[in-house]
């Protein structure tokens, strides 16, 4: 039994199906759930060059993060599962580090989240956030694929 799951949430639509199967388990199991949410401000050239745009884009950030967060909550709570929701913001660590973190913080015995987020130049750069969780995780770790051919057949 998992009494405490640790959902990695992005605001793509692999993170949304991994957020739906941890509610899942945490309505069946009674379980605790914690969804968070990484901005890191990391930029390849200092805040100092760029100044009060930094400043702007970073707070952008972390606003769009509270937005993931508040999204994920209002999905718990529709599935009838209370979720504390915490947003991390960190400077240069990979996503799937921080994430180790907070389930480590949290006392989490699981971690649930998508297979991939988001995709493009950070996936290429940074690589997999889920593949670094699981070749570092002291606990399990659900990975959820999402394929979206499942969204058209819903409709």
């Amino acid at each position: 039994m998992y009494k405490r799951i640790l959902v990695p949430v992005d605001g793509s639509a692999t993170a949304a199906a991994g957020l739906r199967e941890a509610l899942k388990l945490a309505k069946e199991q009674g379980s605790q759930v914690r969804i968070v949410h990484v901005v890191d401000e990391f930029l390849m050239v200092s805040p100092s060059v760029y100044g009060a745009v930094y400043d702007r884009f970073t707070e952008e950030m972390r606003e769009a993060g509270k937005h993931v967060l508040s999204a994920a909550q209002d999905v718990a709570r529709e599935a009838g599962v209370a979720a504390e929701a915490l947003l991390i913001v960190g400077l240069g660590n990979p996503a799937g580090k921080r994430v180790l973190e907070a389930a480590k913080q949290f006392e989490a015995d699981l971690i649930v989240c998508g297979t991939h987020g988001r995709r493009g130049l950070r996936r290429i750069v940074l690589g997999s956030d889920a593949e670094y969780m699981v070749r570092h995780s002291p606990v399990p770790i659900l990975l959820v694929r999402y394929d979206d051919r499942e969204e058209g057949s819903r409709e």
